[in-house]
């Protein structure tokens, strides 16, 4: 976990990715209670709530990997286990400070 904290700066430099991610991180996290929330008052006609926050958040997060140019933390990770080719941190960066 330090690892990936430590190295997350590298992985959202635009700008842009870094806003789409103060927006998405927080829906996908509020979901969680929320969904918690909704299945102890027994609230299932409202499930779409909690499933809209965490699509929207992902989205958000997904569109800012997309103008950073590199693959998304989730999806590095399965694409190391596959041996797949993967983008950590987006090339034009690579070479800055």
């Amino acid at each position: 976990m330090r690892k990936f904290l430590r190295e997350w700066p590298a992985r959202h430099q635009h700008p842009v990715n870094r806003v789409l991610h103060a927006l998405g991180i927080p829906m996908t996290l509020i979901a969680v209670p929320l969904a918690c929330w909704q299945l102890y008052q027994w609230d299932w006609a409202s499930w779409w709530r909690p499933v809209l926050l965490v699509g929207v958040g992902y989205g958000f997060q997904y569109v800012g990997h997309l103008i950073e140019g590199n693959d998304m933390g989730e999806v590095v990770a399965i694409k190391k286990r596959l041996g797949r080719p993967y983008v950590e941190i987006a090339p034009r960066y690579v070479d800055r400070p």
